[in-house]
């Protein structure tokens, strides 16, 4: 009796793989008029051309979805607008209204992200790198005076009130370290001690007799 041989197939998944491969995702591209730019500079940012002007303020940090729509509103540009297509007196009214907004009188105070600032009690709205710099000086303040946040900042946990039982942890993952795992590391960690110990003591001078 001739040989006969058997193709074993995968499961269901497999074979409705092969009978429906899947295809790469590929997005289409916008068709875009040349006359728009597609890079555009704003508040010390790249903002990309081909979104509307409500969402490439976004972009920027320290702009959220209100304050874009604020700024749109406030110097009576389009929110739907392609950024790209902005001329050069309205992408300036953009930048200039962004480093003065907390001076106008049309935003709320609410929507400013340093309100009644430390250093000189005004309210001020940072963006950008300037937003990122103060936020990192304010924690090394907070961890020079040895308050709570900051010492919670120094030891790596949540600051404001987050459970710390499960999830929030960095550098370690959230679960039991298994028994083989820590087996493996243990004559790792141990072996230092055990060559320190191993090593002859020195002996001590002689004095002169």
């Amino acid at each position: 009796m001739a040989d006969v041989e058997v193709a074993i197939k995968g499961g269901a998944k497999e074979a409705k793989e092969a009978k429906h491969p899947k295809m790469p995702e590929t997005k289409p591209e916008k068709a875009v008029s040349p006359d728009v730019r597609r890079i555009v500079r704003i508040a010390a940012t790249d903002v990309d051309g081909t979104l509307a002007t409500k969402h490439a303020l976004r972009k920027i940090k320290g702009i959220s979805f209100m304050l874009s729509n604020a700024l749109c509103t406030s110097t009576g540009i389009d929110g739907n607008k392609l950024v790209g297509s902005l001329n050069e007196t309205e992408v300036k009214a953009l930048q200039t209204f962004i480093l003065n907004q907390s001076k106008s009188p049309t935003l709320p105070k609410w929507m400013i992200n340093r309100r009644k600032a430390p250093e000189s009690g005004a309210d001020v709205h940072l963006v950008g790198d300037a937003l990122t710099f103060q936020q990192r000086e304010d924690i090394h303040f907070m961890k020079r005076i040895r308050c709570r946040r900051g010492i919670r900042h120094e030891l790596g946990l949540p600051v404001r009130g987050q459970r710390t039982r499960s999830t929030g942890r960095k550098g370690r993952g959230v679960g039991v370290v298994r028994k083989a795992a820590a087996a493996a590391a243990a004559p790792k960690a141990a072996a230092p001690a055990t060559a320190a110990k191993a090593a002859p003591a020195a002996k001590p001078a002689e004095g002169k007799k």
